[in-house]
């Protein structure tokens, strides 16, 4: 991850990302280990044992609070959390991997406790069955990610339904995502269910295979600062998908279409499948958009199902890109 993996562990976690779990242990408060934690690919901070089981780290801290730490390495193993509270830590950002094994035939960490931190880990090529196979699987609870890596897997994050629950992830790549192969349906690079609110910012987005980049049913979502990089995609569709409508803020991000589509109708689409939510007052701003160079093609940035205002300013567009069309 660039200069990020060569600072020192307690600078690395000093980010901005919602506080969690109130009351947790700061990491760097955590300095007693036990003779093996060293050595251990999986260490559990607040008590100092290792373990060579991500699974039998998990089990350790139980229906508690506690923070996993990785050592470097890439590992084919998954781990299945049903309590508690965890913080997944990669000891150096971007050197811990977990590749290609999925718990349950769902993915690489499925999560049903209170909740979930994931810092610095990368998931690769999570593939199952069905066509879902995600680095992240959240079925109950709340999810912060920054630093994570999701790559050439099926899904990069999927989640169940929580209206109560929130979900922030930050300075993320997801990369070589997507599929429509399969008997599920299509795979997103993030697909979220219901969940109450959606944060994503500061993140990349690129050479999606198939699906959207990203597919939310949540009722908010703040979308700030990223980049869909769709130059190299195959077969993909709309850059944001938010079906069932939503309402927030969708700011400063950068598009670019690329010339291998199975729709390119429209970059952000609203309200496509079902009216689940408000978009009254939606807000669709300073974002720049366009089409890989050479490309001359029609299409529109927002294409709006719900019919409810919705705020659009400051948007760059390329000439042939329409700024707003109701469906």
């Amino acid at each position: 991850m660039g200069p990020l993996g060569r600072l020192p562990r307690w600078a690395k976690r000093a980010i901005a990302v919602p506080a969690l779990f109130a009351g947790a242990i700061p990491l760097a408060a955590v300095t007693a280990q036990s003779p093996n934690a060293s050595s251990a690919a999986f260490t559990v901070l607040e008590t100092g044992r290792g373990y060579a089981s991500l699974q039998q780290a998990v089990d350790a801290i139980g229906a508690s609070k506690g923070t996993i730490e990785i050592a470097p390495g890439t590992y084919r193993q998954c781990a299945v959390q049903t309590a508690g509270a965890v913080t997944y830590a990669a000891r150096e950002y971007g050197t811990a991997i977990l590749d290609r094994t999925a718990c349950e035939g769902k993915a690489a960490l499925v999560l049903r406790g209170a909740g979930a931190e994931v810092l610095g880990v990368t998931f690769s090529g999570i593939k199952v069955g069905d066509g879902n196979g995600a680095g992240i699987r959240l079925e109950k609870g709340s999810l912060n990610v920054a630093f994570g890596r999701f790559m050439d897997s099926q899904q990069g994050i999927l989640t169940a339904n929580n209206p109560s629950g929130s979900i922030f992830i930050t300075r993320s790549t997801f990369s070589g995502l997507g599929t429509c192969e399969h008997s599920a349906g299509c795979a997103h690079s993030i697909y979220t269910g219901d969940y109450g609110k959606l944060t994503v910012r500061e993140s990349r987005f690129e050479r999606g295979q198939g699906g959207h980049y990203l597919k939310s049913r949540s009722g908010e979502v703040v979308i700030e600062n990223n980049s869909f990089d769709d130059a190299n995609g195959r077969g993909t569709n709309y850059m944001i998908d938010l079906p069932a409508g939503a309402t927030g803020r969708i700011a400063q991000n950068w598009f670019v279409q690329g010339r291998d589509k199975e729709n390119y109708s429209a970059f952000i689409a609203l309200g496509a499948e079902q009216s689940l939510h408000s978009s009254r007052g939606l807000t669709v701003v300073d974002n720049e958009a366009r089409f890989v160079p050479g490309l001359r093609r029609s299409s529109v940035f927002l294409a709006d199902w719900t019919r409810t205002p919705v705020i659009m300013s400051g948007n760059r567009l390329a000439e042939s890109l329409k700024q707003y069309e109701e469906r």
